[in-house]
């Protein structure tokens, strides 16, 4: 079987940049290049950019364009809502889920450092948060609660109203990374209750190094910037933006938007599609998560007896997957999100992510199942000989 590239199938790591994406940002590498906080005309053009990105965001998840902050990315934005918050309260506790990505648990063991009491909110098996723990663990000197809204690794949703709702009661502020989330189903902040959303553009088919914050109006007091300097964004965040990311965070959003019903449809199906050829091939796989409330674009499976790690070398030129998050590239030890939901370090090392969307077809879908199905019986085959 031969291809001009490997299959694509990591798209919770990052997706691929859209072509109407790449056209937006590129004015801004050639004519319209000038400093978006400089008071002249080209600086007023490329502010243009800044503006529409904070426009095209709000829209998203339904909030006002003047509560978004631009950073580098979701990593920024979980750390400016952790640490920013904690400068500004007297409370003394910290609430975050098991299963949170390590840019939420690294600030959160910063902060247990400086004396905050940081507690982890257990999962149940299927990834969602034990909510009655949560009732039992929030109380009126919580600081901050932090629940991912789509996890990174399994793609389990979490049940964000009711997180708002406890939230609410004892006036703790609720962060949210929805970098998996954002642009693939509806969020409406306000609805839910977050007082702080953090995304990333390359999550939605736009460029790597811009993300953002939301802020809810009435919380911008309580955060402090943890970046210093220029004084731009209102003393959020000092730095000069770079128009062209700007550009491209726009453009993603409002496709984003416009087409995330029929993204929706279509990941939905290819994930139907290939659980049903892997479990054609593998009758024996298991799928760690939840089934029934996970993000249609993700799949994570466990191939008992299997190491998900050699099964990935052996399809390096003609597959690209994931054994677990990007930001833990490089380390051996298992998955710590697929421990929190219950699997052994057996399990979590046969375990592999899976994870596909808007230009992934069906074709890539069956090539894939068979390559998997294929090298996972050659390697069950190698061991059992040896």
């Amino acid at each position: 079987m031969s291809r001009s590239a490997p299959i694509y199938l990591d798209y919770q790591a990052t997706t691929p940049l859209d072509p109407n994406v790449r056209d937006a940002m590129l004015p801004f590498l050639e004519d319209r290049f000038g400093n978006p906080h400089s008071e002249h005309a080209l600086g007023w053009d490329a502010a243009e950019a800044v503006e529409d990105a904070r426009s095209a965001v709000a829209a998203l998840i339904g909030s006002a364009p003047g509560e978004i902050v631009l950073t580098g990315g979701a990593t920024e934005a979980n750390n400016l809502s952790l640490l920013g918050s904690a400068k500004r309260t007297q409370r003394r506790k910290i609430l975050v889920s098991a299963i949170e990505h390590k840019s939420v648990l690294a600030p959160a063991a910063v902060l247990a450092e400086q004396g905050f009491e940081v507690e982890t909110i257990p999962v149940q098996a299927d990834g969602t948060i034990d909510l009655e723990c949560l009732a039992q663990l929030i109380q009126p000197d919580t600081a901050l609660v932090s629940v991912m809204a789509a996890n990174n690794e399994i793609g389990t949703l979490q049940p964000l109203q009711e997180i708002g709702a406890l939230c609410t009661e004892v006036g703790a502020l609720f962060h949210t990374d929805a970098a998996q989330l954002v642009g693939k189903l509806p969020i409406d902040v306000a609805a839910a209750g977050v007082d702080l959303l953090s995304l990333s553009a390359h999550k939605i088919y736009g460029p790597k190094g811009i993300g953002a914050l939301y802020i809810a109006g009435p919380v911008r007091p309580q955060i402090s910037p943890i970046i210093h300097g220029g004084g731009q964004q209102h003393g959020m965040r000092a730095g000069t933006l770079a128009p062209m990311l700007c550009a491209g965070l726009a453009a993603a959003a409002q496709k984003a938007l416009a087409e995330q019903a029929n993204d929706e449809a279509h990941t939905r199906s290819l994930k139907c599609r290939l659980i049903g050829r892997l479990k054609d091939g593998l009758p024996e796989l298991k799928i760690n998560g939840s089934e029934a409330s996970s993000l249609s674009g993700c799949l994570n499976i466990c191939i008992p007896g299997i190491d998900a790690h050699a099964l990935l070398m052996t399809l390096q030129a003609e597959f690209a997957a994931s054994v677990g998050s990007a930001c833990n590239a490089g380390l051996i030890e298992p998955s710590y999100v697929l421990g929190a939901i219950g699997l052994s370090p057996d399990e979590a090392s046969a375990s592999l992510r899976l994870g596909f969307g808007r230009f992934t077809t069906i074709d890539d879908i069956d090539q894939a199942a068979a390559l998997i199905c294929e090298k996972a019986h050659r390697l069950s085959h190698t061991h059992a000989a040896e």
